[in-house]
């Protein structure tokens, strides 16, 4: 009978994939200290409608979703942000502002298995709320890029697509449309990129065909690559709300740039991620070579908050996952290769001298210092050949002559030069060794 395995979608870490997986968790936290955020962790578990109040009850064909033993229906977290909202609009009133927390947690979907997508899955989540200025957007995105740099990943690798939903909305509403209308074109222009001209059959459903004007119009939004650009486009529409709008679109590109960040930026209005509670700025980060997925996304959703039941909270955020972050690293060689090495093997001579070792080998363990020895007595031969096998840089000799003399013989494993010092100094001369004094 076949041995049982992992359901589909889901991984096993063993030691060298888990090495690898904290390696990238590591970096993502020591930026986000950096930067002042705070970490924070909630229930895997939630109420499912916290998810379909977010995103509607569509939402649940994508969801590990089932009734409990209390007759609740729950969902194992797809995402973190309804969650956070949640979290941060029971305790709105006691929290200082900006309130800026990050998450490092597991996630859950129903979804089918591609390159880059699983249905188990880690994210780095990094929010401000309380913050209704760009300022927010301009601290997040260099969160964003940080955390990827980190890596040793540069502009060569990476570049981080800024959008803006508001914009898009003052922007069609000064062409004639009305809400519906904005929401059904953002909808194929979200689109636009995997199906081309295949997109707007919905809004031609749902609207009637769009004029070609004004589909060139939207076309020609959909190539803008810059903020003069921009600016060219839309100074004919003489519109306060646009303008205010290109305020803030100069305050953030102007901030990354005063960061050294230009190279990783780019104006991209094909962005507008379709989560239709995005409420301003937008923002995907993808690899130069465009062999993966998108490897962050986030924005600004200031009515999220209030709408799961909170106070009017202005916020922004953003998510990385592991999956593509994993597969990027692999592609460009700079994941490192992890090797759970020792730094000190104990050889060790007989039953008394497997007593006096013990003493020094906790202690030794105590400083932080890795050590392993061998759980049965055996020929010194094999047990050097172990240690010179395990990758450790020391061995410690402790046999019937050392004992006897009160000393320990200590081997340097890489050029094999040995000296004696006594027992009480062996943790000061392994320490002082390992720390290359």
């Amino acid at each position: 009978m076949a041995g049982f395995q992992s359901l589909p979608g889901f991984r096993d870490f063993y030691p060298e994939d888990f090495s690898r997986r904290q390696h990238i968790f590591r970096n993502w936290r020591s930026t986000a200290s950096a930067f002042g955020f705070q970490e924070y962790d909630a229930p895997v578990l939630e109420p499912l409608e916290l998810y379909t109040t977010k995103s509607g009850d569509e939402i649940e064909g994508q969801l590990f979703s089932f009734k409990d033993k209390g007759e609740r229906m729950v969902s194992l977290r797809p995402e973190m942000t309804p969650t956070v909202c949640r979290m941060v609009g029971a305790k709105a009133g006691a929290l200082k502002r900006p309130i800026k927390w990050f998450s490092i947690a597991e996630f859950y979907r129903y979804e089918r298995q591609q390159k880059g997508r699983l249905r188990a899955f880690n994210q780095f989540n990094a929010d401000i709320f309380g913050e209704a200025g760009p300022e927010a957007e301009i601290e997040l995105i260099a969160l964003l890029v940080q955390c990827m740099t980190g890596f040793g990943l540069t502009k060569e690798d990476f570049y981080v697509r800024l959008s803006d939903r508001d914009l898009w909305f003052f922007y069609l509403e000064a062409l004639g449309f009305n809400d519906a209308q904005a929401r059904g074109i953002l909808s194929a222009v979200d689109r636009f990129e995997k199906m081309g001209d295949d997109a707007f059959k919905g809004y031609a459903e749902a609207h009637g065909e769009l004029p070609a004007d004004k589909k060139a119009s939207v076309l020609g939004f959909l190539k803008i690559r810059g903020l003069e650009e921009l600016s060219s486009v839309l100074a004919p529409f003489n519109s306060e709300k646009l303008s205010a709008r290109l305020v803030d679109w100069k305050r953030v590109l102007d901030g990354l740039a005063a960061m050294g960040l230009s190279d990783f930026i780019t104006v991209d209005l094909g962005v507008v991620r379709g989560l239709a509670y995005y409420t301003g700025f937008v923002f995907e980060a993808f690899d130069r070579k465009g062999d993966l997925r998108a490897l962050a996304g986030g924005g600004r959703y200031n009515d999220l908050v209030k709408k799961l039941g909170g106070p009017d909270l202005p916020a922004v955020g953003f998510a990385i996952g592991d999956v593509t972050t994993g597969l990027l690293l692999e592609q460009r060689g700079l994941m490192p290769a992890f090797a759970a090495a020792p730094d000190v093997y104990v050889v060790i001579g007989g039953a008394a001298e497997r007593t006096a070792a013990f003493a020094d080998i906790h202690a030794l363990r105590a400083t932080g210092i890795r050590v392993e020895y061998p759980f049965k007595d055996t020929a010194f031969g094999k047990q050097f050949k172990v240690a010179a096998e395990s990758g450790a840089k020391l061995a410690l000799i402790y046999g019937g002559d050392e004992l006897a003399k009160g000393v320990v013989k200590i081997r340097n494993l890489t050029d094999r030069s040995e000296r004696e010092v006594a027992r009480e100094a062996v943790g000061l001369s392994v320490r002082e060794f390992l720390s290359g004094r």
